[in-house]
């Protein structure tokens, strides 16, 4: 077996690829792809990869370009960065609070924001289309690091349709725009309360780059059924997170990752249609970009 790598030849070409002999440019940059570049120059070595599978590879991920977003979380990538910040904030002193989790692709910003002031209304909905399912009930409240309740919060709620498909993602196109996904506007006590209809869990889309993927890795490309938040008030650091429900069949076991205590809530159906109860703990900003959220790419409409 080769080990050229480490040689001085290999070492000067992935220097001057990365620019590290130059001036200009980025350094923060030149050293990541320094070292990405010699981490996948160890890998062909070690797994002897050949000619064809390197370029079968590059045209795979060229061709799946636009799942990018789902082969993030589908290999654990996305995951991964949520237990690297809970890492740093370990490191930090800061523990506590709702449980990051992963965003996932199929976020729009721009969607309607209405009155969630619960002394002046108590119907937010989030479904406009008709939808023969259970209606699905959320409520709760949004607290700080010491109970306190937060004040002018507003919270993000997107999730699938009865059929498993978003709206402005919907292959049949039968959605209307922002079905299922609202920005709603919380009074100064922190309750929130919606009503949409029951999401139900999916797959990767058929035929697709991730479906590919997942299937060369024995590994299937389903989600439980999960409701998405983001969380974002003054003073508070904003939270990305989701629920999936308890008793989905694939609640311990989802393709993406988003699966994390704290965050397997059961809906309670004693009452006729289910109903959850889902309170929300915020930690408060130690700066600016705290309360913002990360500028990954998202769809607008």
């Amino acid at each position: 077996m080769t080990n050229i790598v480490k040689s001085p030849q290999v070492q000067a070409l992935l220097d001057r690829a990365a620019g590290i002999d130059q001036d200009g440019g980025n350094p923060r940059l030149k050293a990541i792809m320094r070292d990405l570049l010699e981490n996948l120059a160890a890998i062909i070595e070690r797994h002897d990869i050949s000619e064809d599978e390197f370029w079968l590879a590059l045209g795979f991920l060229q061709e799946g370009a636009g799942e990018f977003g789902l082969i993030a979380p589908g290999v654990g990538i996305e995951h991964f960065l949520d237990l690297h910040m809970d890492a740093k904030d370990a490191e930090a002193g800061v523990s506590g609070g709702t449980p990051r989790t992963i965003e996932g692709p199929l976020y729009v910003a721009g969607s309607p924001l209405v009155d969630g002031d619960l002394t002046r209304t108590n119907d937010v909905n989030l479904t406009t289309d008709p939808d023969d399912t259970e209606t699905l009930t959320m409520s709760g409240r949004m607290t700080g690091p010491d109970g306190e309740p937060v004040k002018d919060a507003i919270l993000h709620v997107w999730h699938a349709n009865s059929q498993g498909f978003y709206s402005h993602f919907d292959p049949t196109g039968a959605q209307s725009p922002f079905n299922n996904r609202r920005r709603i506007k919380l009074g100064p006590d922190g309750r929130y309360s919606f009503r949409s209809k029951m999401p139900r869990g999916y797959s990767c889309p058929p035929g697709g780059a991730t479906e590919k993927l997942m299937q060369a890795l024995g590994r299937h490309g389903d989600r439980p059924a999960h409701v998405h938040f983001f969380v974002e008030a003054p003073g508070y650091r904003t939270l990305t997170t989701q629920i999936n429900f308890g008793d989905d069949p694939r609640a311990h076991d989802d393709f993406a990752f988003g699966t994390r205590e704290g965050l397997l809530p059961v809906p309670d159906r004693s009452g006729g249609n289910p109903h959850i109860e889902f309170d929300f703990q915020l930690q408060r900003a130690r700066s600016d970009e705290d309360e913002g959220f990360s500028e990954r790419p998202r769809t607008a409409a």
